[in-house]
């Protein structure tokens, strides 16, 4: 089971038991987050109904990327300009995938039996 979730402007294929790097999002080490805006999910090539999705994540580590340095210059002027950055991240272990509420599921399924 896969699923594709957006966090933090960006979009993410995860499944069961990966890891991911996002942009920083509030708690500690060892914390329980849920993903909750999930834009696809299926099993293969079969595509599931995302209502009601969730993606439950646990939080590794709160960690910064490498320094970019950000340089500027202009030639023949004496202007140059020397900063560096570091964006901070957030390390995820995913723990499942589709962990849907009773009632959606019951709800999602029954229609479909039928049809």
């Amino acid at each position: 089971m896969f699923a594709v979730v957006r966090t933090g402007g960006k979009q993410y294929r995860v499944a069961a038991g990966d890891k991911i790097v996002i942009e920083k999002i509030e708690g500690d080490a060892g914390a329980s987050v849920t993903l909750g805006d999930v834009l696809l999910a299926g099993e293969g090539s079969e595509l599931r109904s995302v209502e009601g999705f969730v993606v439950a994540a646990e939080i590794i580590a709160q960690a910064k990327a490498d320094k970019v340095i950000v340089f500027k210059k202009r030639r023949r002027h004496n202007y140059r300009r020397k900063n560096g950055h570091r964006q901070q991240h957030t390390i995820l272990k995913i723990v499942s995938v589709g962990g849907q509420t009773a009632k959606s599921n019951e709800g999602d399924t029954a229609p479909a039996a039928q049809a």
